[in-house]
């Protein structure tokens, strides 16, 4: 069999996906199960895996479901833990005392608290968050999604505290060998993996410049009364200032710290000045923009989630300490992510299983005291405390979190392990690489030098397949790098492009969107997301790619291995 025709075996699964979600618009929940099937029996009769290593692969991608459905337990939980406690009443009194202006709150709360979130936690935390937070202010609850999902991008390539660079890219590229021909021209691996992680900076700082952008079109067109492109143009100022605002802290603390913190001071600056300069009214369009009333709301709009704070509850908590759980959030995962001692403790509570059904390098193992849904839970203890909650209330936020895990639950379900088949299907009886090398091949082999085009959005289909830029860049991280050395070009700018690549890919990943959906109530609407999604995920692969290009071959960007062969 044809490298031709294993590509075109290889990406009949995304295809399908593909043509049933967007194209058909069939919910994932009758989609994916469909695609599982089809990508089972590619894997079994066209690559020759074995049963058991599908069905390995199969059960590591169920107990990988459990994980990602705790997170957005977690998630859930605050939200409705806040919502009874009256600290969500006090935090959408807030912004609104901020500004009334649906595209400034969008700005606000999506981008920077979205990025300051990812970057503390990353595992899609940020659309889990701050969705349901746009819901309780006043979103629908598909417009929440849609924009938790679009600033999936710059932030997380430094998401939950350099996790996708220090062990993605790390893990995945040959670092003990590649450490020694460093050392014999008197460099270091860290000289070379600084290389990378200014390039990632760089590559987020250019193309994230326009997100905020995306999300106040992508508003005003697609959720106002008018259908308006037209109705963004007042604030796109705002916007650019909120961009910057991000992205000159970010760069600078990937330069002079390293990967771990340029999200989490990017967003946490930027959300500080943004916020003064709202208040101030600097650049602040003239005339406020909502949209209509929720009563005119196409039905397609609505998650099952709803916020009639009114009849929930009559208490009033100042702004403060309505804030206050998320500060602790934010506060709890970045130490938890930082300090040795804590991070062990946390992550020793573990359970799972290792070398499934016999199947060597084919484990999971759940920490769920260390996954973000455990610190969410944690601070949902506090919370009760601090807002002197009812412990009733507390069991009814649980109650109705509980109920809002079916939909998205039974989805997971199929998608997870489909992509786990995939990733892992490079053990077979035919000797042929694993599905998505399988397709970073043929792409390398059909275009040539203008490769480094392309490697943004092989990263990205990484991402799309495994929901994650880590996953992704443990994949193919080696394969981009392999890719350089035979281009002859810097291979730290390839393994760069592929890393943000990879985070941009996670505004279309299936399982990203269904979880994200799941935390507002808004089940069965993927295609309508990821219709919209791709646009900005298109942008974002094309500008690195041609941006890759450029410092290749007009700035001639290098590195301490360019003409060295790895062994």
């Amino acid at each position: 069999m044809n490298l031709g025709i294993q590509a075109l075996l290889a990406f009949t699964p995304i295809a399908l996906s593909g043509v049933l979600l967007i194209g058909l618009g069939w919910s994932a929940k009758k989609a994916m199960p469909l695609v599982y099937l089809v990508t089972a029996l590619i894997a079994l009769l066209s690559w020759g895996v074995s049963f058991n290593r599908v069905a390995a692969a199969t059960i590591e991608g169920l107990i990988i479901t459990v994980q990602v459905l705790w997170i957005i337990f977690g998630a859930l939980l605050l939200l409705n833990t806040l919502k009874h406690s009256g600290g969500i009443a006090s935090i959408r009194s807030g912004f609104t005392r901020i500004t009334p202006d649906r595209r400034i709150q969008a700005i606000l709360i999506a981008w920077l608290f979205g990025c300051f979130i990812e970057g503390a936690s990353g595992f899609g935390t940020p659309a889990a968050v701050a969705g349901p937070l746009m819901v309780a202010v006043g979103f629908p609850a598909l417009s929440a999604v849609l924009f938790g999902m679009i600033i999936q991008s710059s932030p997380v390539s430094f998401g939950a505290v350099g996790t996708p660079l220090l062990v993605g890219v790390q893990g995945g590229l040959q670092r003990e060998t590649m450490t020694e021909l460093l050392q014999s021209q008197g460099q270091t691996w860290g000289d070379f993996f600084h290389l990378v992680v200014e390039r990632v900076a760089l590559g987020h700082a250019i193309a994230g410049t326009l997100i905020p952008v995306f999300l106040v079109m992508f508003m005003t067109r697609f959720f106002g009364r008018n259908r308006s492109w037209t109705e963004a143009l007042p604030a796109i100022p705002f916007a650019l200032f909120a961009a910057f605002a991000f992205t000159v802290p970010y760069t600078l603390a990937a330069f002079y710290l390293g990967p771990e913190f340029p999200s989490v001071i990017g967003g946490l600056v930027g959300l500080a000045i943004t916020t003064l300069a709202a208040r101030s009214g600097f650049l602040m369009p003239k005339k406020s923009w909502d949209f209509a009333d929720a009563k005119e709301w196409p039905a397609e709009w609505m998650g099952n989630i709803e916020m009639k704070l009114d009849s929930i509850t009559t208490r009033s908590i100042p702004t403060w300490l309505a804030w206050l759980p998320y500060g602790l959030l934010a506060l709890t995962l970045v130490l938890s992510r930082t300090i040795p001692s804590f991070k062990t403790w946390l992550q020793s509570y573990s359970f799972g299983l290792r070398d499934i059904l016999g199947e060597t390098g084919v484990s999971s193992m759940i920490q769920p005291l260390y996954l973000p849904g455990g610190i969410m839970v944690f601070v949902c203890l506090l919370t009760v405390v601090l807002h002197r909650a009812k412990l009733s209330d507390f069991a009814q936020a649980a109650r109705e979190s509980s109920g809002t895990l079916v939909g998205a639950g039974f989805v997971l379900l199929f998608t997870v392990p489909m992509v786990r088949i995939m990733i892992l299907s490079g053990v077979n009886a035919n000797e042929m690489a694993s599905m998505p090398i399988t397709m970073a091949r043929w792409v390398a082999g059909a275009v040539g030098d203008v490769y480094p085009m392309f490697a943004p959005t092989v990263g990205a289909l990484g991402a799309f397949l495994a929901g994650s830029n880590t996953v992704s860049n443990l994949m193919l991280s080696q394969y981009q790098y392999s890719v350089a050395q035979l281009l002859g070009v810097s291979g730290a700018s390839m393994v760069a492009a592929q890393s943000i690549g990879a985070a941009a890919g996670n505004m279309i990943a299936i399982h990203n969107v269904v979880a994200a959906s799941a935390t507002v109530g808004l089940m069965g609407r993927e295609g309508a997301i990821l219709r919209r999604t791709i646009i900005p995920t298109l942008y974002y692969v094309t500008l690195v790619g041609a941006l890759t290009m450029i410092s290749m071959y007009v700035l001639n960007w290098t590195d301490p291995l360019v003409g060295v062969t790895l062994p």
